[in-house]
């Protein structure tokens, strides 16, 4: 399968990123113009991740990083809260019991679709009760909130 990336140029039309990406575009659009009426013709597409929300996210994992004892190494942090948001897969332990592995959020693997639909599902695990007592385990439910509270709001500035 080829790979084929866009970028709209000046004059407002599609144009492939760099040489090797404008030949593949040009035989997708002679591929286009050449079916016959019932030709079928597949595609996928993928949209980049947006850098401000990638920055975004990896912010709010330093934030709270920074406001809990309970991690002291963002990796396992933001495996942690993969793990919460379900973004895993079950794969056989060494004892044969089936162990959740986070998957993969690299930047060209998961397109923006995708990734905002992860952080929505991190953000959501966040509020849970088990997030809250790992996070703030020597603190109770209000002041546990109150943490949770705080770092939302300071995100947000």
């Amino acid at each position: 399968m080829g790979r084929l990336v866009l970028t709209k140029g000046q004059d407002g039309k599609l144009h492939g990123l760099d040489p090797k990406g404008q030949r593949a575009w040009d035989r997708f659009k002679a591929k286009l113009k050449s079916l016959d009426f019932g030709d079928t013709l597949g595609f996928t597409f993928f949209l980049p991740r947006d850098p401000v929300s990638h920055r975004s996210f990896f912010r709010k994992l330093q934030v709270l990083l920074e406001r809990t004892e309970a991690f002291t190494e963002l990796d396992t942090l933001r495996a942690w809260l993969l793990l919460g948001a379900g973004y895993c897969d079950y794969v056989p332990g060494l004892d044969g019991k089936l162990r959740a592995v986070p998957r993969s959020m690299a930047f060209d693997a998961m397109d923006q679709a995708d990734f905002m639909e992860l952080n929505r599902k991190v953000d959501e695990f966040l509020y849970t009760e088990h997030a809250l007592n790992v996070l703030w385990p020597g603190l109770a439910h209000q002041q546990q909130w109150s943490c949770l509270t705080s770092f939302l709001e300071d995100l947000r500035r």
